[in-house]
């Protein structure tokens, strides 16, 4: 038998510092996100399909047992938590500012060929560790947040298994930070809508359980939105 579980026995066995399970789920989709359409702070809701998407991880969820759901406040994020609430029989939700989206100020709203001639993006997209957004965010002060948010509720719901309701930035940026993997790679994890990542912590060390797992595996080889070409 390999070593690496041995290891991961004795650290996840000991009694020491802040200790549970931390699931990460994406909001369901979005008339947005098929548009290829920045969102960011707005009021965008789901639709059908992306209602649809959040109820078939029912099963799923029900599998792995959340104590507690925390939420992005914002409409798409909250409505997806609550759907998997109703669905497990109305485990307990709560908000968490800390875990809403990156604040991208003038971009929300553009969309994928608006944003990739804007020369502030351009400046972003190269160097998102330094310079912040219109909305006044570099990706590290994201990562910074909603790492706070996670451990600060692990730390007072000890041992428990919580599911954390949020964004595909700001969850590849958790992620980054328990996989101990340098954050300037945080667009190399997929993080698709309605899909859902495990980690367990014990102290200062985390082991990934999974990533992105989708109810519908289909989708994983599907782009996040189809590029077409402007004006099509």
């Amino acid at each position: 038998m390999a070593l690496g579980p041995f290891y991961v026995a004795e650290i996840l066995n000991k009694g020491t510092g802040v200790r549970g399970v931390v699931m990460l789920m994406r909001h369901g989709e979005t008339a947005w996100n098929r548009q290829g359409r920045v969102m960011g702070r707005s009021a965008v809701e789901l639709d059908a399909p992306g209602r649809a998407q959040v109820a078939a991880l029912i099963d799923l969820m029900r599998a792995l047992g959340p104590d507690l759901i925390v939420t992005s406040p914002l409409a798409r994020a909250r409505q997806s938590a609550e759907i998997i609430s109703q669905g497990l029989g109305g485990v307990a939700v709560r908000e968490e500012p800390q875990i809403s989206e990156v604040l991208y100020g003038r971009w929300e709203g553009m969309t994928y060929h608006e944003l990739v001639v804007d020369p502030d993006y351009l400046n972003y997209r190269d160097e998102p560790i330094n310079r912040p957004t219109p909305g006044g965010e570099t990706i590290v002060e994201v990562q910074a947040r909603g790492v706070e948010a996670v451990m600060r509720t692990l730390a007072g719901n000890d041992g428990q298994r919580v599911l954390f309701v949020s964004h595909g930035d700001i969850i590849r940026t958790v992620l980054c930070h328990f996989m101990a993997m340098e954050l300037r790679h945080f667009r190399r994890i997929r993080v698709d809508n309605a899909a859902v990542s495990a980690i367990q912590v014990a102290g200062n060390f985390a082991e990934v359980k999974f990533l992105n797992l989708l109810p519908d595996i289909g989708r994983t080889f599907v782009a996040p939105f189809p590029i077409k070409k402007k004006g099509e």
